[in-house]
């Protein structure tokens, strides 16, 4: 009897694991859109589509790598009077996180509410006691699906959202968690070259949301109504590309699937007409988007990859990258790889006037696991101070061509195969 019961066993967890490795996704297509991309008829069309509130774009500043990233999110957070929430992936022990924590607590001693969601799993190695400070000062920091039997059903879900917002009137939103990967660990190579806005004004409403979700799921409460008050103004009617729009998309597993980042990134490259610039650090599309760049790119437009290059926190992940090349440089996609260090911004700039910058990852895992956030603007300006950036990376990055991809080792192909099989993990 127990023999059977050991082989039973075994068959259910072989069975859990196949579910998530290889669980199919659903392709999608869309139809490319006829209207201008700086018209209102696209806007609309986009907002309806990823279910996300239009608003007036307000202030919005770059901010490139960690130095002047942290500078600036901890400005913001002295200067709180009301409230400080941060949502991250990443809270990991070291120069950054110390600091932040220094200045979270005194601002909490000060009557300031401080919100905290950090991701359990993201933050494996970050121990409880690490925020015992922050807590007797009045700080509530909270684990996003916390490592417990009750929350094995939804283990694959983690928050990769990175958000920072302050009395809710200034918010900071990007792929930048609290770790010492953005200032240089001592003796572990440059510091990541990475990406944040930060906004003020309407949008900011719309981060809050965004943090008001997995407030609500981590520490069970609904965020009080002065959270909401800042900035209450209809959206904008006329939308021309100058004045700037924007939206944030949140995107949430439903069924498997996070289909509003999906969705998001390919309606803007089915849509493309005169280029498409994409930064992401782990650049694993999936078949439907996959597809829709070779689309993009056989019909003329110009489409260019900037992913890591030896300098990669998940190397396996760049061999299943590396794996994809070959259909999209046949397409005609432009690929380059970052040479001085790890590429960690995720940017996609469409047409030099919409400009879309968050925590999502063009991989499996952010379009159908992950809980992610994404700004999205039709702004001009913004979209070319992105794109001025992405083209100073080009000139620190190596050109892949067809012939070199051809000539990759056989222990790269065999490995990139393993890359494909844990693609959804890492």
């Amino acid at each position: 009897m127990s023999g059977a019961v050991s082989i039973a066993a075994i068959v259910i967890v072989a069975a859990l694991i196949l579910l998530l490795l290889f669980e199919p996704g659903l392709p999608y297509r869309v139809a490319p859109s006829r209207a201008p991309l700086g018209s209102r008829e696209f806007v609309n069309y986009l907002s309806a589509i990823v279910n996300a509130r239009l608003f007036a774009t307000g202030e919005l500043d770059v901010l490139n790598n960690g130095t002047a990233i942290y500078a600036a999110e901890l400005e913001a957070m002295r200067s709180a009077g009301r409230s400080i929430h941060l949502e991250v992936y990443l809270f990991l022990r070291g120069r950054a996180a110390d600091e932040a924590l220094r200045v979270l607590a005194e601002r909490a001693r000060a009557g300031v509410a401080v919100r905290i969601v950090v991701d359990r799993i993201g933050s494996l190695f970050t121990p409880e006691r690490y925020f015992a400070a922050l807590r007797a000062a009045g700080g509530r920091v909270y684990w996003y699906q916390p490592i417990a039997w009750y929350t094995l059903k939804r283990f694959n879900n983690r928050t990769h959202r990175d958000i920072l917002i302050v009395d809710g009137e200034v918010g900071f939103v990007g792929g930048v968690g609290i770790a010492d990967y953005w200032i240089g660990p001592r003796g572990r190579g440059l510091p990541w070259r990475d990406t944040m806005v930060r906004v003020t004004g309407d949008l900011v409403k719309g981060l809050q949301t965004s943090f008001a979700e997995n407030w609500l799921e981590a520490a069970g409460e609904v965020l009080p109504e002065a959270e909401f008050a800042q900035h209450e103004r209809d959206a904008p009617r006329v939308l021309p590309a100058e004045a700037g729009v924007g939206m944030v998309v949140n995107s949430t597993p439903s069924a498997g699937r996070s289909t509003r980042a999906r969705l998001l990134f390919q309606v803007l490259v089915a849509s493309a007409r005169e280029s498409i610039h994409i930064c992401s650090p782990y650049f694993l599309p999936d078949r439907s988007l996959l597809a829709e760049l070779e689309r993009a790119a056989r019909r003329g437009v110009p489409v260019t990859v900037l992913a890591p290059g030896k300098w990669n926190n998940h190397p396996i992940t760049r061999l299943g990258s590396r794996q994809r090349y070959g259909r999209l440089l046949k397409a005609g996609v432009q690929i380059c790889e970052y040479q001085p260090a790890m590429i960690h911004a995720k940017v996609f700039i469409v047409d030099r006037l919409w400009a879309v910058v968050g925590s999502t990852n063009f991989d499996n895992r952010s379009f159908g696991l992950n809980d992610e956030v994404n700004l999205a603007v039709l702004d001009a300006r913004l979209a070319g101070e992105l794109e001025r950036d992405f083209v100073a990376d080009l000139r620190e990055a190596r050109r892949i061509t067809l012939e070199q991809w051809r000539r990759r080792s056989y222990g790269e192909r065999a490995l990139a195969f393993l890359g494909r099989l844990l693609e959804r993990q890492v």
